[in-house]
């Protein structure tokens, strides 16, 4: 876990050396060209120190050598990286001060001496204090740590090791701790045993606890005698290819000693030679328990024979890429149990046969809470039960325990193969995604992620590595999507064209990363009821409930990088300028919801800060002072009072997300529902943005719209029509862009503009010119349309648009707001076929829609708002308006279909069915 830390400061030392490059040959540190030289130096070697301590510390995590002397050597080597980090920190604000002041000499006492050197000097000293103290760690460890790894402590025999006991542990569970899988155990059966003779790869999917191991383990007693051979065998994070050869065939052969006894003195060409003749003619059954890669799989399926003779192979993985090496339509995915069956899992091990499994009435609701905490997880659930199931049967003690769950969970040693289970998942973790994976724990239990706002959160802390020519963005949700294949956060929602939308953590999975977080100072979180962990020496604070004197509480923050609340029922706050006076190398400050109305001036100070969240306050106005904030890369001040922004925030060179929309409408209803800021002049000098929602049109801005080549989403408010040519050339430069948002100055403004092929969403808000959806201009060729969400808004449309609108096939949502003055609307056969929400809203003059056979295969939902209440339903779908008069908007596409096979059903029926 040390490595993290470690990590992130050599990234922070990586970029000062990049920064002292340049500072070497600005005309401001000529004279102290040698000082800067010799602290980059030591940097240097620091750095490199480290790097080789973090990869030494990476296979110790794996080893997790759990006593007091390696605890304590840690320990050293954290506070070690922090004042690294400190001094790197300390370097960047001066450098970065000396540049925006222009001005390195102050008077004292008649003598003119450079400020910065004594500080530069002060740096480089402490650099130098810092290489001796990893010099001295090196020795120390060289001397103490290795006596307390008695017997074989590598780290690929110790995980091996691990594993090998893990999965003893869940092969040996009982018949009746298999609940809730019936229909998985029928379908893998049904694989093992069907005709096909082609050799068929099984995946068993899904995160720790699941039962994977349980399951197969199950079906490979009762169906390997089906089969002519059969062999199961574990299969490692660290595994050695040529003792996994060894014990297949050791499985294999378990009835001729003379062969397995002569694999002893095999080689491994040796060993895939014996192996690969005997399966030849062999139909078999092989089980590969735990494969954690892809290369892994690669390795022992090579030798694994495809003989056309019915031979099935079984994997079971944590990892989705690895799952998806199975057959075609051969992965099952285990996922928790629901709460009745978990509640019957956990009866059967936590009260006797005697008592027939019942909970004592007492007891029920304590007994549903814990059951609640374990999630569905059925490894949680039988070895909560089993805890259980020895401790007396008494409120007082049911409540002890229901208290302390979560402590037992990490502290508790007959639970101590929990641990071991989700403990492998996160040390297999590599270190960028380590320090991912931690950061959500920070968050509160349930807490439902959104992925944009974390990638900017992750990015904005360092955590993000560029890769290519891909933006950080794309990197970071890459890491987003690793962490999903790994099973170590829950995919919730993805968006109608298939990206991430929101997840969340596993609790068990949480409580695991918050003990970590806090033993290894990585991040703390704060509630009225756990402030003293706030004394610890961490870099990040989520404070997930604000009290008034909250700022009381904490204790050294001056070493503060990251505050983030989650909590927005506070009526007054008052840390935000106790922080910018305390922490000037703040990082991070999140603070989207709080009631804040003025931003301080010293928010200036603050050199590093790389994130400022201020979505949903009061804010009204930006302090001059922004534009010192050179580091700043998201400044979100959404749906905030905001009305203007200084000139000067042109200067934020690096800023890529700028949020500073003000709503007026939140119900979108007015045809000016939003505005956005005006930028006078240099807008062109922020080349780094890639979202900017939203500006204010004008003259000045939109001339240098075009210089903006890597927007990926914007939005425009107040929009002319003579803006509209300017505009296009300006979106022709972006080629990035996959988000345009456009609202005309007023009702009768006409918008003309392109549909670019990288455009992904459209909404235009404005008149649209006669025939627009007709023109080339619109639409490029067939074939090129990536549009997937399409909203127009008082576009004031004569012709029906669906013909030509029917050309954009990979359309998944239509938005229509008082967007067509016509009395006809026709969906044929055959158009829109991935749509999957239609919205019409506000059309008075709409009295017939016609929904032809195969329109729209794939609709989930259907919205009709404020339409004619005269206007006539085609056949099978008479209860749309009986629907929407009694407030039923949203409709599933196979109660459509239901419904759609019911035409003679009259909508006074619905009505009353409904009421009933």
């Amino acid at each position: 876990m040390a490595e993290i830390v470690i990590l992130l400061a050599i990234k922070k030392i990586g970029n000062a050396l990049a920064n002292g490059a340049a500072d070497q040959t600005s005309t401001q540190f000529a004279k102290y060209r040698m000082q800067l030289k010799e602290l980059q130096g030591n940097m240097g070697r620091a750095a490199r120190e480290l790097r080789v301590m973090h990869d030494v510390l990476y296979q110790m995590d794996i080893r997790n050598c759990d006593d007091q002397v390696y605890e304590g050597w840690l320990e050293e080597v954290r506070k070690v990286a922090h004042v690294m980090e400190d001094m790197v920190d300390e370097y960047l604000y001066l450098v970065g001060r000396e540049q925006d002041t222009r001005c390195c000499f102050y008077l004292k006492k008649g003598f003119r001496k450079p400020r910065s050197l004594l500080s530069l000097n002060q740096i480089a000293f402490k650099v130098k204090e810092i290489e001796q103290d990893l010099a001295h760690l090196s020795e120390t460890k060289k001397r103490w740590v290795p006596m307390i790894n008695n017997g074989d402590t590598s780290s690929s025999k110790y995980i091996v090791k691990r594993s090998l006991d893990l999965a003893n542990i869940s092969r040996s569970l009982d018949e009746e701790d298999l609940v809730g899988v019936n229909k998985s155990r029928e379908k893998l059966e049904q694989w093992l045993a069907c005709d096909d003779l082609e050799c068929s790869v099984i995946a068993l999917l899904g995160m720790g606890g699941l039962g994977k191991t349980s399951l197969a383990a199950n079906v490979y007693r009762k169906e390997r005698d089906k089969f002519q051979c059969h062999a199961w065998v574990s299969i490692s994070q660290n595994y050695s290819r040529e003792d996994v050869l060894r014990n297949i065939i050791k499985e294999l052969f378990r009835d001729k000693v003379n062969v397995v006894s002569n694999t002893a003195t095999m080689d491994i060409t040796c060993l895939e030679v014996t192996l690969k003749r005997f399966l030849e003619q062999q139909r078999y059954l092989i089980i590969l328990d735990d494969v954690w890669t892809p290369e892994a799989f690669d390795d022992l399926s090579r030798v694994l024979i495809h003989n056309d003779k019915g031979s099935r192979l079984i994997i079971t993985t944590r990892e989705g890429d690895v799952a998806a090496l199975a057959s075609r339509g051969h992965i099952l995915t285990l996922e928790a149990l629901p709460e009745e069956l978990a509640w019957d899992l956990f009866c059967k091990k936590a009260y006797p046969r005697d008592t027939n499994h019942e909970c004592p009435a007492e007891l029920k609701p304590l007994s549903r809470e814990i059951v609640n905490k374990c999630k569905g997880l059925p490894l949680v659930i039988v070895s909560v039960g089993s805890l259980l199931r020895v401790r007396e049967k008494t409120i007082d003690e049911w409540r002890r325990i229901n208290d302390q769950l979560s402590w037992e969970l990490i502290n508790n040693s007959r639970l101590g193969h929990i641990r071991n289970v989700l403990h492998l998942s996160f040390i297999y973790l590599p270190t960028h995604l380590k320090s991912c994976f931690l950061y959500c724990s920070l968050f509160p239990e349930d807490y439902l992620f959104k992925r944009k706002r974390l990638v900017r959160l992750w990015i904005a802390e360092g955590f993000i590595e560029e890769r290519g020519e891909s933006t950080l963005e794309e990197v970071a949700e890459g890491y987003l999507k690793e962490l999903i294949d790994r099973n170590m956060i829950q995919l919730v929602e993805r968006n109608s064209f298939g990206r991430i939308k929101e997840f969340r953590m596993h609790d068990i999975l949480r409580e695991l990363a918050v003990h970590l977080c806090q033993k290894d100072c990585f991040g703390v979180t704060y509630e009225d009821k756990c402030g003293k962990s706030l004394e610890m020496d961490v870099r990040r604070r989520v404070l997930h409930k604000v009290t008034k004197d909250i700022y009381q509480t904490l204790s050294g923050m001056h070493r503060f990088r990251t505050v983030i609340t989650v909590d927005n029922s506070m009526p007054t706050f008052t840390i935000l300028p106790l922080l910018c006076n305390k922490s000037r190398y703040m990082t991070m400050l999140e603070f989207s919801g709080l009631p804040i109305e003025k931003i301080p001036d010293a928010i200036g100070d603050l050199f590093n800060l790389r994130h400022l969240g201020l979505r949903n306050s009061k804010v009204k106005m930006l302090p001059m002072s922004v534009d010192k904030l050179s580091n700043l890369l998201t400044l979100d001040l959404a749906r905030s009072d905001i009305h203007e922004v200084p000139s000067g925030i042109v200067k934020l060179k690096k800023l890529r997300h700028l949020f500073v929309e003000k709503k007026i409408d939140p119900n979108w209803r007015a045809f000016k529902c939003s505005s956005g800021v005006h930028i006078a002049s240099g807008l062109g000098n922020l080349t780094n943005l890639q979202m900017l929602r939203a500006l204010e049109a004008h003259d000045g801005s939109i001339r240098h719209l075009g210089e903006l080549r890597q927007l990926r989403s914007l939005r425009l408010w107040n929009v002319k029509g003579l803006y509209c040519g300017r505009i296009r050339d300006s979106l022709v430069q972006m080629r990035y862009l996959s988000n345009l948002s456009v609202s005309a100055s007023d009702e009768n403004e006409v918008l003309l503009l392109n549909i670019l092929p990288n455009l992904r969403k459209l909404v235009l808000r404005g008149r649209l010119a006669e025939g627009a959806l007709n023109e080339s201009l619109l639409f490029q060729p067939v074939g090129e349309h990536n549009l997937y969400r399409l909203s127009l808004s008082w576009s004031q449309l004569r012709g029906d648009p669906l013909p030509s609108l029917s050309r954009l096939s990979n359309l998944t949502q239509i938005h229509f707001t008082r967007a067509y003055n016509e009395e006809h609307l026709a969906f044929l056969t055959g158009w829109f076929p991935k749509l999957k929400t239609l919205q019409l809203r506000d059309l008075p003059n709409l009295k017939q829609l016609e929904i032809q056979q195969g329109a729209m295969a794939s609709l989930e939902r259907l919205f009709l708002i404020n339409l004619n209440s005269m206007m006539d339903v085609p056949p099978g779908i008479e209860f749309l308006m009986p629907l929407q008069r009694l407030g039923f908007h949203e409709i599933t596409s196979d109660f459509l279909l239901l419904l759609r096979q019911c035409s003679a059903i009259q909508g006074t029926q619905w009505q009353h069915s409904l009421r009933e």
